[in-house]
This record gives C-alpha cells, structure tokens and sequence, in this order.
C-alpha cells in the first residue's frame, strides 16, 4: 500500500457523495488502518473573527479577521484542527510534512492576530475518515484523483477556486470530465 500522506485528494465530477461533491482533501494520515484528511474549500457560516470572540472576546484579531473557518469534513464536526506552515515553537503541533504542521491545541488560536502566529494557515471544524482499505476501494472507482499537496493550493488559492486548481496541477481541465461513467 502506497501512502497517500501530504496528497491532495480531489472529488471526480461523479463523486455522488452530497457532502464531498467538489471537495479537495489534504490527507494527514493514511496507514493500514484507515485515513484521515481536512476538506480545504468548504466554508462554514464563520469567520475566524467570531470563532475566535466565542473562544477569547480579548484577542488582537488584525488580519484574520474575514478569513472562513472551513468544514474539514463530516466526522467530530464541533473539533477543531488547525493545518499550518511549519514554525518552531508549537510544541502541541504534529509535523505532517517538511513545510505542513496540524493542530487541535487551542494555543496557536490564541497567537492569531499577533506576531506569534504562523505565515499560513487554514482552520476547520471535522475531519474526514475512512475506515481500513476504504480509501482504496474509493480510489479504484475512480471517485477520487490525487496529486501531491500544494502550499500555494492549502493557504493562498481562493477557496472557491481550489478545487480546480488542484485538478489542473495534474493537467486536467474538470470542465471537460463527464459525471457520467461507463457510457462509451
């Protein structure tokens, strides 16, 4: 099994899923017993802005305050994770790659807004999972292509735009690709 650790998964057009319809996934884990990935370009109805008054109504909150949380996927969907460029100091942060960190510490929440901070990054709220060999089935059908994650894809593309930059990283143009399978 080839690991899919620091990859972009991006939904086919005919993804029939409702809730992974159009998504791009950076996968944080993936092993012999399952997945885990954050959906980079869904937003909730939050800005960073009013998370942050709900969690610490005294922080700076300077040029964070119109970035969108984003619903990182169905599952523990009220959890927290933050995805962020390396920095030294966070010790509650887990090195995903050589430039990607990941956090559920409520700490590098609280350096938003102030010099502290990291450069980049992206919060969510859930996580997307996928059960042992889940994920490899789903690849097999052609739900999902994947290519390797991006830092320009992750923090500086418009979310509304990540989905088909992903895809043309490959070369693909998605509004060429039918939803229709198996139609000659």
């Amino acid at each position: 099994m080839q690991s899919l650790e620091n990859q972009l998964l991006i939904a086919m057009p005919s993804l029939d899923d409702p809730y992974f319809t159009k998504t791009v996934t950076y996968i944080c884990e993936h092993n012999e017993n399952g997945a885990m990935g954050l959906v980079i370009n869904i937003p909730v109805r939050i800005t960073l802005k009013e998370l942050l008054k709900q969690i610490d109504s005294e922080q700076p909150l300077k040029d964070v305050s119109n970035q969108r949380v984003l619903a990182g996927g169905p599952v523990s969907p009220d959890r927290g994770f933050v995805l962020h460029s390396s920095q030294p100091g966070w010790h509650s942060s887990l090195s995903l790659h050589d430039d990607i960190m990941i956090t559920t510490s409520k700490d590098i929440l609280q350096s938003f807004g102030t010099e502290r901070a990291p450069k980049q990054f992206i919060v969510t709220l859930g996580y997307a999972g996928w059960s042992a060999g889940q994920l490899e089935q789903e690849l097999q059908k052609n739900s999902w292509l994947n290519t390797d994650a991006d830092k320009q894809i992750l923090f500086e593309t418009p979310i509304e735009l990540r989905w088909q930059r992903a895809a043309e990283k490959l070369g693909i143009d998605l509004g060429h690709l039918s939803s229709e399978v198996g139609h000659a």
